[in-house]
């Protein structure tokens, strides 16, 4: 990045904002799985699951600029956009979850199921895993407390540990712990809301039937469970279109975002016509841009290609194939404690000790910056942010994880 450019945005934006690598990157074009700086050098695209398949992709490109180009408005007039999409897009979720309402961003489709979720159960506990991000308002910074440690949470938040396998947590007895406390204090539970891949608290899938037990706790409570497939849905994990859908329980409400216009903002809950009848005679919700002719034609051409390009059937083999290809490199490599993840959002656990399984938090950093270097973008997450986070666009292919591989065991290389 220039120098001028990096002291500009210093003066010109809020302190709040943060950049990637200690040297950052400043791509001018993108095009599939790559991201080319000012100087043309292609860059391999292995963090970015907003461009969910590929960045600048020609059909969904074609959407905007042809809708724009005739109408944007809002939902308060009838238009076929929107309902040819939330029809469409409801035929993807079990029969139960027949209903939609759009917003522009994940963090307002979290917020809206949560409006949602206390309205329609009376209660104000949320219960949220450790480490959790779920979006940017005031009411979800309450329940992200990866957004600043030691963050106080809000008195109506219960926390609840992650299914980290690598660390033998109990996710189940973690959650009827935290509604039992809740309870005592008098509160009622109104929401359990996960991230269906628990990206923030260090990428996990949890054991079969674990969502399904934590499920049927907070329901015995009087709550409901929200999926928040912001980050694991649109087929990323690979053997499912949804998250959620690892286990038999289906959530009362879905949350979507980020990968859902391929860039373009476009968001919304998913959840039985019940429910959100429910808020509606109680509650008015407008949301300006959210469900705009533009948006759905975007997350409609999105949704078309996820389909014609086969990629949730490629996330999985890809997926398979690269996991496989780490983990061997976890047999020449202790800093490597495991492996884990669904499709293409991975997760590479480095370790100081594989005994006492002590974070490698600073040499995770080092791989981070060594990989910008090399020309291949990812990132770290978890509490100790020790654990490197692979979810590239869905149209990475086998070439691409040959090369994020071979550039992963140099960096590596240089730890030794």
């Amino acid at each position: 990045m220039s120098t001028d450019l990096g002291s500009r945005r210093s003066q010109a934006l809020s302190a709040s904002y943060r950049l990637f690598y200690d040297e950052p990157f400043e791509p001018i074009r993108g095009e599939g799985v790559w991201l080319f700086d000012k100087n043309g050098v292609p860059h391999l695209d292995a963090y970015n699951n907003v461009a969910s398949v590929g960045h600048c992709h020609p059909a969904v490109v074609r959407a905007i600029a042809e809708q724009s180009a005739r109408l944007n408005t809002h939902t308060r007039y009838l238009h076929p956009a929107i309902i040819d999409y939330a029809e469409d897009l409801l035929s993807e979720f079990p029969e139960s979850l027949n209903n939609l309402t759009m917003t522009c961003t994940g963090s307002e489709a979290n917020d809206l199921a949560i409006r949602i979720a206390q309205c329609y159960t009376g209660g104000t506990g949320l219960l949220v895993t450790g480490w959790a991000y779920h979006g940017v308002t005031a009411l979800l910074a309450d329940i992200s407390p990866s957004l600043a440690t030691g963050l106080r949470l809000a008195d109506h938040v219960g926390l609840i540990e992650a299914p980290n396998s690598y660390r033998s947590s109990n996710f189940v007895d973690s959650v009827k712990a935290a509604i039992v406390k809740m309870q005592r204090q008098g509160v009622k539970p109104a929401a359990l809301i996960v991230d269906s891949i628990f990206s923030s608290d260090g990428v996990f899938v949890p054991s079969k039937g674990d969502l399904a037990a934590a499920a049927r706790l907070v329901h015995e409570a009087g709550g409901i469970y929200i999926a928040d497939e912001v980050q694991a849905g649109f087929g990323r994990t690979g053997v499912h279109r949804w998250g959620f859908q690892h286990d038999t329980v289906i959530p009362d409400l879905v949350t979507l975002g980020k990968g859902m216009g391929n860039g373009y903002p476009v968001a919304g809950v998913v959840g039985p016509r019940t429910l959100h009848e429910e808020f509606g005679h109680q509650q008015r919700y407008f949301n300006t841009y959210g469900g705009n002719p533009v948006s759905c034609r975007a997350a409609h051409a999105v949704l078309d290609v996820l389909r014609l390009e086969n990629l949730q059937s490629s996330a999985l083999q890809v997926g398979i194939y690269l996991k496989r290809r780490l983990q061997a490199l976890a047999e020449r490599f202790e800093i490597i404690g495991d492996v884990r993840g669904a499709g293409l959002f991975l997760g590479v656990e480095l370790v100081q000790d594989r005994r006492t399984k002590r974070p490698a938090t600073q040499a995770a950093a080092l791989v981070v910056n060594q990989m910008r270097h090399r020309q291949v973008l990812i990132s770290a997450t978890g509490p100790a942010a020790n654990v490197l986070k692979i979810r590239p666009p869905l149209v990475f292919d086998f070439a691409n994880a040959d090369l994020l591989v071979e550039r992963l065991e140099l960096t590596l290389q240089t730890l030794s």
